[in-house]
């Protein structure tokens, strides 16, 4: 055979599998990483990119200018377990399977059992990543069910997991275990009861030191991801890291502790607002943001040292906005810059986070965006940046607006929240009118408070009486939305004859 034929056949493989032309590796680039970083009672603006002036964040300082800060992006729900569920399964308030921290068991870890889990079958991001390549792991607070029960990471769709699985352990960031792969781990700490209070009349340096140990829970988080990630980095890997900082107890490592020691006029905290006692509360949930920072740092150093910088989305946002308890002062931290309301709640201050995104190359550096986005958004978003399906969700792809297609971006009619606690709460967001309903559970018949986002960001004046309008199109709208919760306690929006 000549080498002209030779050619000749070679050319036609090449056109019949085009395939041929890349390597393996080369051809797995096609799928970018995703880690996803989520923070634990963060507010909006208690980091560098969102305005805070008192706590040191240049990591995430990096990353905004790295790509794009969102002003206009939302949590699912203003409480820790739902959001997470939300996010995973791309469901709203009104759809979704958990819809409130349901507590099982006790404080102790003799009594540990999580809170209410995921059923079997879900359809969850990782169990979709799977079917596009992935791998998939999760180091961090899961807080969707215990290891023995159809909640476990492991039946979710993660391949790897390393973490707390109950929440309320979880308010002990020197916890005597924590849990990988459905497996307790002991760690080198003695058990402590952080809710414990101190006696202020009495307490010494010893008395605090009683909530300090050995082992700091982030940091081991930390150090598993990055192993993660050096095993997996050579296939598309997707890697949720839902850390528990700031959410309290007050506990930081001494030396970042003493970063903020002097700067602030603060009195020690003794537990009075439950959680753990600390001699330095501003300068510890300081130290805890910073702390954390330096963790987004790490993992940013690890994707670059090993050369996936280009082909690796790093994203950062909150499940819920700042806490009201616990010896945290959201007022001194300006933590919601001035929106209102707190964790708990759906008025703007409960419910909208920051929210970064990174990709060289591809999301535009030092941008903003203010598109009206939320956390249920993420399914969709990640299939179509890995080119899959998404399932029945309740988001729509957040992509083009991240690559700076703004024009080729999908619009949204409104977000819906509905939240059984705390009374029970409604919250629509219509273009820049926003609706709330409160107090639920005392009378289904209370009335919309609207508020004009555009012109009053922080929802101080009522303007329902101006449009009855918008008072029907919001009842339309939960009509449309609720389903009747599997939960007797998550229900409230049904009256007894069944009526809503």
């Amino acid at each position: 055979m000549n080498i002209v034929k030779i050619k000749h056949i070679v050319v036609a493989l090449l056109l019949l599998f085009p395939e041929l032309v890349f390597s393996q590796g080369k051809a797995q680039q096609k799928k970018p990483n995703i880690i996803y970083i989520y923070a634990d009672d963060l507010g909006y603006a208690e980091i560098g990119p969102y305005g805070q002036k008192k706590i040191k964040t240049p990591n995430l300082d990096k990353l905004a200018k790295e790509g794009m800060k969102f002003t206009q992006h939302y949590t699912s729900t203003p409480v820790c377990a739902p959001a997470r569920c939300m996010l995973m399964t791309g469901k709203h308030g009104g759809h979704s399977y958990i819809r409130g921290n349901y507590e099982m068991g006790g404080f102790p870890d003799s009594l540990e059992a999580g809170q209410m889990p995921l059923p079997e079958g879900t359809f969850t991001i990782p169990k979709m990543l799977k079917e596009a390549g992935y791998v998939t792991a999760l180091t961090g607070k899961w807080g969707l069910g215990m290891n023995n029960t159809t909640g476990s990471p492991l039946k979710q769709g993660f391949d790897y997991y390393y973490g707390y699985l109950d929440q309320k352990q979880s308010h002990n960031f020197y916890p005597s275990h924590l849990w990988e792969n459905d497996e307790k781990v002991m760690l080198d700490n003695p058990y402590m009861y952080v809710h414990k209070g101190l006696d202020s009349t009495k307490a010494t340096d010893k008395d605090f030191d009683y909530y300090k140990g050995k082992v700091y829970s982030p940091d081991i988080m930390t150090k598993k991801a990055v192993r993660f990630i050096n095993e997996q980095k050579s296939k598309p890997f997707f890697l949720y890291m839902p850390y528990t900082i700031p959410h309290v107890s007050l506990q930081a490592p001494d030396e970042y502790v003493k970063k903020y020691i002097g700067q602030f006029n603060e009195y020690p905290y003794y537990g009075q607002q439950g959680y753990a006692p600390t001699k330095y509360p501003y300068s510890t949930y300081a130290a805890m943001i910073t702390y954390l920072d330096d963790q987004v740092g790490i993992i940013m150093a690890e994707i670059k040292k090993l050369g996936l910088d280009d082909n690796t989305i790093i994203m950062f946002s909150s499940d819920n906005g700042a806490t009201f308890n616990g010896g945290v002062n959201a007022k001194f931290f300006n933590s919601v810059d001035g929106l209102r309301g707190l964790k708990m709640d759906v008025y703007e201050g409960g419910i909208r986070e920051p929210f970064i995104a990174r990709w060289p190359g591809k999301i535009p550096a030092n941008t903003t965006s203010d598109f009206v986005s939320a956390q249920f958004d993420m399914m969709a978003t990640f299939a179509a940046i890995t080119g899959t399906k998404p399932n029945n969700t309740d988001g729509i792809s957040l992509l083009p607006t991240l690559l700076g297609k703004n024009k080729e971006q999908k619009q949204r009619d409104y977000i819906y929240w509905e939240y059984p606690e705390k009374g029970g709460q409604l919250a629509i967001r219509m273009g820049d009118w926003k609706g709330v309903k409160v107090n639920l559970r005392k009378n289904l018949n209370n009335p919309w408070q609207i508020f004009n986002l555009k012109t009053d960001r922080n929802e101080t004046t009522d303007i329902a009486s101006e449009h009855p309008e918008l008072t029907k199109r919001f009842d339309e709208i939960v009509k449309k939305e609720h389903q009747v919760s599997h939960l007797l306690e998550w229900e409230f929006l049904e009256n007894k004859s069944g009526k809503k």
